[in-house]
C-alpha cells in the first residue's frame, strides 16, 4: 500500500439523543437544536445540574453496540465472509460494560439477568462473536480520546498492511457515576447549555453516544466494488506533558497532533476546510484548542470554519471521537457544515471563525475532527471526501 494512500471509511452508523442513524445525526446538527433535557434515567435530585442529552428509549450498552456494528457493516455492504475477516477495536468506559438495567422512555426497567452484559475486557470478544467478526479484538479505555485513538490505530494497521479491514465501535450511555463526578467537579454547565468558544460559557454537558465505522484499505474496498463515502487521510496523536487535568494554554500537544495528521496525508494546512472541534464549552479547554489551531494552521486558523457539535449532542466521553467522526463524514458527504449552538458572543481568547448563524457550504474536501482528554492526550483525524 502506498505510504500516504487514504484509508477508506466504507460504512458508518451512530446513535445519540439527536436520533438513530448517521442521517439523523446530520439532520440534528444542521437543525442546530440542542438535545439536552432533564435526566429521568436516574435520580439527580442531589445534583447541581440535572440535564443531559439522553435517548428516551435505549437498551443496554452491549445491545446498542451490537446494533451499531451490524448497521455499519450493512452500510459498508460487508458479506458474512467479509465480516469474518474483520478486526474489532472497541472504545468504552473502563467500568462495567453495561448498565445493570435497560432503559425505556427514561424509566428504569428491570430486565433481570439478561439486562447485563460482560465486563469491558470481555466485551470486544463478545461483540465480535455476536456480529460475526473473526479478526483480532482490542479495547480502548483512554477517556475522551478512546475512540479517536482506536481509529488512528486502525488506520495505521491498515496502511501498514497488517489488516485489510477494521470495525471501530464506541459507546457511552449517561450513567450516575460519571454524571456525579462531573457535577461534583463543577464541570457541568449550570445554565443547561454548552457554549463552545463563546463568551459566558459555563462548562460541558454529558450525552449518550454509540457509533461504529468500517475502515478498510482502498484495495480491499475496490475488490468488493464498494464506493466509500469518505476516507481517513491522516491522523495524529500527541501529549501535552503539562498538567494532570488542565490543558496546555498554548495548545502545543494538540497542534502537534494536527501537524502529524497533515504530514501523514502529505497535505498543507490550507487544505483544511472545516474543524469539528473538541471544544467542550469549558474556559481553559476551548482557549487552549483555539491556540492549538493558530499554532497548527497559522494565519488560516482565523478563516477556517469551526464548530463543536458537543453543543448539540453532548459529550459522549469515550465515544465522542467516533460520534463526531460520523458527523464530520456526513457533513462532508452532504456538503453542509454544522452550527456551533449556544454562542452568546466572541471571546478574545478564541479568535476563530465559529459557525453561529446557519450551516455553511463545504468548500474543500478535507476536515479535521479533534479530541482531547484529561492528562493531556490529544488526537486529530483528517477526513477526506471521495
Amino acid at each position: 500500500m502506498a505510504d500516504r494512500e487514504p484509508v477508506a471509511i466504507s460504512g458508518v452508523h451512530a446513535v445519540s439523543a439527536l436520533g438513530r442513524g448517521a442521517d439523523a445525526q446530520l439532520a440534528g446538527v444542521l437543525a442546530g437544536m440542542p438535545a439536552f433535557r432533564p435526566v429521568r434515567r436516574f435520580d439527580t435530585a442531589a445534583r447541581r445540574v440535572r440535564v443531559a442529552a439522553t435517548l428516551p428509549d435505549v437498551g443496554t450498552l452491549p445491545d446498542e453496540l451490537a446494533d451499531a456494528i451490524d448497521a455499519a457493516c450493512r452500510a459498508a455492504g460487508l458479506s458474512a465472509a467479509d465480516r469474518a475477516q474483520s478486526a474489532l477495536l472497541l472504545a468504552t468506559h473502563g467500568g462495567p460494560a453495561s448498565q445493570p438495567r435497560a432503559f425505556r422512555d427514561d424509566r428504569a426497567v428491570d430486565d433481570g439477568p439478561t439486562g447485563t452484559g460482560p465486563e469491558v475486557p470481555a466485551l470486544a470478544g463478545h461483540l465480535a462473536r455476536r456480529c460475526g467478526l473473526g479478526g483480532p479484538t482490542r479495547v480502548y479505555t483512554a477517556a475522551c480520546v478512546s475512540a479517536s485513538t482506536a481509529v488512528a490505530d486502525a488506520a495505521a494497521l491498515i496502511r501498514r498492511g497488517d489488516l485489510d479491514r477494521v470495525v471501530v465501535a464506541a459507546g457511552y450511555l449517561v450513567e450516575p457515576d460519571q454524571f456525579a463526578l462531573f457535577d461534583a467537579g463543577r464541570a457541568l454547565a449550570a445554565d443547561g447549555a454548552v457554549r463552545p468558544f463563546s463568551a459566558g460559557r459555563q462548562g460541558l454537558l454529558l450525552g449518550d453516544g454509540v457509533a461504529a465505522v468500517v475502515l478498510e484499505s482502498a484495495a480491499a474496498a475496490r475488490r468488493r466494488g464498494a464506493s466509500p463515502p469518505a476516507t481517513v487521510a491522516g491522523w495524529g496523536r500527541a501529549g501535552d506533558a503539562y498538567h494532570p487535568c488542565q490543558p496546555d494554554p498554548q495548545g502545543r500537544g494538540l497542534a502537534r497532533a494536527v501537524g502529524a495528521a497533515l504530514h501523514r496525508a502529505g497535505l498543507p494546512a490550507d487544505t483544511v476546510g472545516y474543524v469539528n472541534a473538541n471544544a467542550t464549552g469549558t474556559g481553559f479547554s476551548d482557549a487552549s484548542e483555539a491556540a492549538a489551531l493558530r499554532l497548527a494552521l497559522g494565519a488560516r486558523a482565523a478563516r477556517v470554519p469551526v464548530s463543536s457539535t458537543k453543543a448539540l449532542h453532548g459529550h459522549a466521553l469515550e465515544a465522542s471521537g467516533l460520534l463526531e467522526l460520523v458527523v464530520t463524514v456526513q457533513a462532508l458527504r452532504h456538503g453542509k457544515l454544522p452550527v456551533n449552538a449556544g454562542f452568546l458572543g466572541p471571546d478574545e481568547a478564541c479568535p476563530l471563525d465559529v459557525i453561529t448563524d446557519a450551516p455553511r457550504p463545504v468548500t474543500t474536501p478535507y476536515a479535521l475532527s479533534l479530541n482531547a482528554a484529561f492528562g493531556g492526550a490529544n488526537t486529530a483525524l483528517l477526513v477526506g471526501a471521495p
